[in-house]
Formats: C-alpha cells, sequence, structure tokens
C-alpha cells in the first residue's frame, strides 16, 4: 500500500465556498492502493502549491501526490507551473494517454496543461478540477500507476510477484 497525498487547488475551495467533490473522488478511487495521509484545499496560488507539494514529498514522504484542479486556460490556472517547479523528472505519458483518452469524449480536453513529474520518490500526477473529469483520467492511469509506483520505491520486483 502506497502512502496518498490529494492537493485541491480551488479559490472557492480554500474560502469554504465549494464543497471539493473532486478530491474525494480522488481519495474513493484510490483506495485500494493506498491510503490518503494528507488532504488539503488551497488557493491557486504557484507558491503555495509548490510549498504544499514540497511539504508532502520531503517533509511526510509521501508516495503519489495528486492535484485537482487549475490546469486550463485562467488566468488563476497555475498548477503545472507549481508542479513544474518543484519535480526532478518529466513523466509525460501520464497526462498523454489521460488527454487522449479524455479527447475521445471531448475536444476541449486538448486544452488540459496538466503535468506528472518526480520528486525524488514521489510521483506527483495533475488531475482535471472536475469530478468527471478526475474520474475519466484517473480510470485510465489506475492499471498502470501500482507497477509504476514500486518501480519508484524500487519494489517492482515485489510488486511483480504479488
Amino acid at each position: 500500500m502506497f502512502s496518498i497525498g490529494i492537493i485541491t487547488a480551488s479559490d472557492k475551495g480554500a474560502r469554504g465556498e465549494r464543497e471539493d467533490i473532486s478530491g474525494k473522488t480522488i481519495a474513493s478511487m484510490l483506495a485500494g492502493i493506498g491510503e490518503v495521509k494528507h488532504y488539503t484545499v488551497v488557493p491557486d496560488d504557484k507558491d503555495i502549491l509548490s510549498r504544499e507539494i514540497i511539504r508532502m514529498a520531503d517533509e511526510m514522504m509521501i508516495d503519489l501526490i495528486l492535484t485537482t484542479g487549475g490546469t486550463g486556460l485562467g488566468p488563476r490556472d497555475v498548477t503545472p507551473e507549481a508542479t513544474l517547479a518543484v519535480i526532478d523528472r518529466h513523466v509525460p505519458g501520464i497526462p498523454e494517454v489521460m488527454r487522449a483518452k479524455s479527447l475521445e469524449k471531448t475536444s476541449r480536453a486538448m486544452l488540459s496543461r496538466a503535468v506528472a513529474g518526480l520528486r525524488g520518490r514521489t510521483l506527483i500526477i495533475n488531475l482535471p478540477g472536475s469530478p468527471k473529469g478526475v474520474q475519466e483520467c484517473l480510470e485510465v492511469v489506475l492499471p498502470a500507476l501500482e507497477h509504476g509506483l514500486a518501480i519508484m520505491k524500487g519494489e517492482a520486483g515485489e510488486c511483480a510477484r504479488q
């Protein structure tokens, strides 16, 4: 089982003006591969998002951080920039497959700027802000996610034997 962190980027959510359904969707969908160790809702602010990612990865040693929200074209959509500022290595296949699968349902998927990458031994994945978008993207990523996390942690042989 892996440790999971969820960060929802939402100005309204951070002010308590909107319930975070997307974060709850993530937690529900990942219950089979790990335990949510930390969950937070923060404003759409690059520095705050970057600091929270760093805190979860470096101090809390979270294996998987999933962000939701802030991946579009709006002026306050800065989650990809916050993620890019703190990762060591890109994992481009994850957002590529999420966009490809989402394009089967809506042409708006091409507007997603989501990224994924590694910070040390933590995998960070940006997801859309809508519960439906979260579900569609996680459904396509989940089949490979557990194996990818095991490789990242140096446990791929153990994962393959299970």
